[in-house]
């Protein structure tokens, strides 16, 4: 049996990421989808939101499961039986990280393999960042992320308008 790891932090899991897990699916017996607790990197969403996200967007895929992990992800990978990691890729600029982290992750762990998926061209310009971003504006976030990250997007962003308006100041863990 084959399982593969498929780390990352999913502030939050978009479309993307979706497309990129139901195609690593098809390709390994098992699939767990890692949900980074603490990166060095401030985050919008907590983690046990992230990974309630996560789990409700996969639900459809048999062979995924979602975790939370801290530490090193090759860790991880070990801790759960993982061969392999997967990661997506959008552009050049991926490359050039997703390049170095595997590079790294394979000096760190010679016993696991690196797999890298390119993106559908439909979400090819996608990211957390962005979604993040239209969400905040209250841009129209349909067709990129589902129905429960919108909304928990939604609730998200009003509650933080809510706070600002009543003067109440607001501690998110992007703070």
């Amino acid at each position: 049996m084959i399982r593969a790891l498929y780390p990352g932090t999913f502030d939050p899991i978009h479309n993307g990421h979706v497309d990129i897990a139901a195609r690593a699916a098809t390709l390994f017996d098992e699939l767990v989808i890692g949900i980074y607790d603490s990166p060095p990197k401030m985050l919008l969403l907590d983690t046990a939101l992230r990974v309630a996200l996560a789990k409700g967007a996969l639900a459809h895929l048999a062979n995924v499961r979602v975790l939370p992990y801290q530490g090193l992800t090759v860790a991880f990978a070990r801790e759960i039986g993982a061969s392999v990691m997967v990661r997506g890729l959008r552009a050049i600029s991926d490359f050039e990280f997703e390049f170095q982290m595997a590079l790294t992750n394979k000096k760190l762990a010679p016993d696991i393999e690196f797999v890298s998926l390119m993106t559908s061209l439909e979400y090819a310009y996608l990211s957390s960042t962005i979604l993040k971003e239209i969400a905040a504006l209250r841009g129209d976030i349909s067709g990129l992320a589902p129905l429960a990250v919108q909304t928990a997007l939604q609730a998200h962003f009003d509650e933080l308008g809510h706070a600002a308006r009543h003067g109440v100041p607001m501690v998110s863990s992007r703070d």
